[in-house]
């Protein structure tokens, strides 16, 4: 579809959302469970810390979506991944130095009146999952491990996976993978019930994912170092930010406070044991004196 029709659904889909009121600033979200706890985190802590009043837009879609409602100013923050911001926005080559990553985006991003806060703390990376059972029997421990067996496996992946330049392309270059039949492509959210359910053999998670190990699954070990870091950072309006001066202050407190460990907590709580999202967040600004 091409992009300009892309951003005018974008555009029907968000409008009257913009922040035109006074004190009141938007925040949005991709469409999965991290992004849901951390756009529900940071709403929660701007309130708790500013006073403004937050509109919550969460489940707006994939990366581009989520851009593009930034760009025009009908969102005024999401959470964002410094390795998905270079190659599926800024469409750069990968790079594996974590700052310098960090550095080529905020950079970047500057025309476009957006402001890169520091990371949340944690590297969300991509992570090509398998369930144990396979990984024992067959001695997995490393991607460059499944070259023997994968002309026998099925694969899944997300749609955007199948599409960015750190994703599927290039993996199977870097590896010499070559699969049973073409990968599918399907929802981020069927990607470990497919894989459970024995309709693919291997999927694209990430590596916060909660269920991984609830579910004796497999990360397996990049060993090639394919896949840049994705450390999880605000992404926000510098317009906003200059309305609203108190929010800048918000968004620092956040900055280092969630590591790898406990965003595979808080995802496994929602998704694993099925609890509420707001109260499991509530519950962790509480634990780290927000």
């Amino acid at each position: 579809m091409p992009r300009r029709i892309i951003f005018l659904l974008i555009s029907l889909l968000l409008s009257g959302c913009a922040s035109e009121r006074p004190g009141r600033i938007v925040i949005g979200s991709k469409n999965f469970t991290e992004q849901l706890i951390l756009g529900e985190l940071l709403a929660q802590h701007i309130e708790a810390r500013t006073g403004l009043e937050v509109e919550r837009r969460f489940n707006l879609g994939g990366t581009f979506i989520c851009h593009q409602a930034l760009v025009a100013g009908q969102i005024d923050v999401y959470v964002e991944y410094t390795g998905t911001a270079l190659t599926a926005i800024l469409k750069q080559p990968p790079e594996r130095d974590p700052e310098a990553v960090f550095r080529i985006v905020r950079e970047r991003y500057r025309p476009l009146g957006l402001e890169w806060t520091p990371p949340l703390g944690f590297n969300n990376t991509f992570a090509m999952v398998i369930r144990g059972e396979d990984a024992r029997r067959h001695n997995l421990k490393t991607i460059s491990d499944i070259a023997r067996v994968a002309p026998r496996w099925r694969a899944g992946f997300g749609y955007e996976f199948t599409e960015r330049a750190d994703g599927l392309k290039g993996l199977v270059e870097i590896y010499g993978l070559t699969f049973g039949s073409p990968p599918r492509a399907m929802e981020i959210g069927l990607l470990y019930r497919a894989l459970t359910e024995k309709q693919v053999d291997i999927v694209a998670g990430n590596s916060t994912d909660g269920l991984i190990a609830a579910l004796d699954l497999v990360a397996l070990e990049d060993d090639r170092h394919y896949f840049p870091p994705y450390y999880a950072a605000p992404v926000v309006r510098r317009a906003t930010l200059e309305r609203h001066p108190q929010l800048r202050r918000a968004l620092e407190d956040l900055v280092g406070k969630i590591s790898e460990e406990e965003m595979r907590r808080l995802n496994y709580a929602v998704e694993g044991e099925g609890r509420n999202l707001r109260q499991v967040v509530v519950e962790f600004l509480r634990s780290k004196g927000l």
